[in-house]
């Protein structure tokens, strides 16, 4: 009889040659089980996604609620429907006034894509800035912004018209004119492993932005939702971007997305022509029914506020000679070991032994740690003592 992995190996596309292979039966707050009934404590929450932990009991109870009334009704924006109006009214609650209308997606990379046609839409303007080793998505417009291009020239021609800066450099920001019709960038840099922003640096993109009339796109589709220690990352530069890309945490593990604006930039969406921007499944009841729940959670438990002093606490155990450094913003971290070879045999030495931790696209030498913002003191340090139990072990 075939099993369960060689049908994984024969029927699903792969995205490498050597996935992990974990079977997963089940999942409850900080852990993954195996059918064997071995537990896995998950220190990177899906990749930043598992916030409340795997199947919150609140999430769970919305979507099956909802599951219950209907699930797909119309293309988005065409019906009134009261999780989707209830989920963006709540999200508009926890913003700037400026950011007070949402169009909800799937994904993070249609956050990207719909965050790009809008700026060229309001500004009338071609040209995007984006920053090198950064990450927004795979689809050809966000693979477009990516520079190195490793993960992408496979795939050209992508769009034109795009240009790339270093993050936390300001020399780079007169590369920033009146061409341009929005500035992208993450909040903090996830996929160089963990890269926060420096002397004000997003005050003085913001600034640019303004005097040459470019729009500021905000990626917190890893960072948003709580994982720096505030609800949204960018409150603790003291800036406001034109357009807020969410995704990841939103829907405490069912698939969402949003960009977020102000309601004029997102009224161009409508006009000459209409339908400037459509998506079948964007907004889907059960998804949004999920995200509201998640939210509300988020919002009323104690665990975002507890993020930097567990940020603190990850910071104080993962201390190691073979350890060169730590680089954090919140619980969202990089442990940096210098070359991948150390971090593929952690990876595996962990998995090996009950604990998820991974890697990062443009920062191969570092371990990833993003656990659920819900994760315990005493969970916290099981797992950092194990990691280094692995780096101890790697030769």
């Amino acid at each position: 009889m075939t099993t369960l992995r060689q049908l994984f190996l024969q029927r699903l596309a792969p995205t490498s040659p050597s996935p992990l292979m974990l079977e997963v039966e089940r999942a409850e707050g900080a852990y993954l089980y195996a059918p064997d009934g071995k537990a896995y404590l998950d220190f990177i929450a899906g990749i930043s996604v598992s916030s409340v932990g795997h199947c919150h009991p609140k999430v769970v109870e919305a979507a099956k609620n909802q599951l219950d009334k209907y699930l797909h009704t119309m293309v988005y924006g065409e019906y009134v429907l009261a999780p989707q109006v209830q989920l963006a009214d709540l999200l508009v609650q926890h913003l700037p006034d400026s950011l007070n209308s949402v169009y909800f997606v799937n994904s993070g990379t249609e956050a990207t894509e719909g965050a790009m046609k809008l700026a060229k839409r309001v500004t009338g303007r071609s040209e995007i800035i984006a920053c090198r080793k950064a990450y927004h998505g795979s689809t050809q417009g966000a693979a477009s912004l990516m520079s190195p291009t490793e993960f992408t020239q496979a795939y050209y021609p992508l769009l034109p018209d795009i240009k790339h800066i270093d993050f936390n450099c300001e020399t780079c920001l007169h590369q920033i004119t009146e061409r341009t019709a929005c500035v992208i960038m993450e909040t903090v840099q996830a996929e160089w492993g963990i890269r926060p922003p420096t002397n004000d640096y997003l005050k003085k993109v913001r600034q640019r932005c303004d005097e040459v009339g470019a729009l500021l796109v905000l990626d917190e589709i890893q960072v948003g939702f709580g994982r720096t220690g505030t609800l949204w990352a960018f409150e603790q530069y003291g800036i406001v971007p034109d357009i807020l890309l969410l995704a990841k945490a939103m829907g405490g593990g069912m698939p969402i997305g949003a960009f977020v604006a102000n309601q004029e930039l997102m009224q161009t969406f409508s006009v000459d022509p209409i339908l400037g921007h459509i998506t079948t499944f964007g907004g889907h009841p059960v998804c949004c029914a999920a995200a509201l729940a998640t939210l509300k959670v988020l919002t009323s438990e104690t665990w975002i506020s507890e993020v930097k002093v567990k940020e603190q606490l990850l910071r104080s155990l993962l201390v190691h000679p073979k350890i060169r450094e730590v680089r954090s913003a919140g619980l969202i971290m990089a442990v940096d070991l210098g070359a991948f070879e150390q971090v593929e045999r952690v990876i595996h030495y962990c998995l090996e032994h009950g604990l998820i931790v991974d890697w990062f696209l443009f920062n191969s030498h570092s371990i990833r740690i993003a656990p659920p913002l819900m994760i315990s003191e005493e969970q916290l340090r099981w797992g950092c003592a194990l990691l280094l139990e692995a780096i101890e072990q790697e030769a």
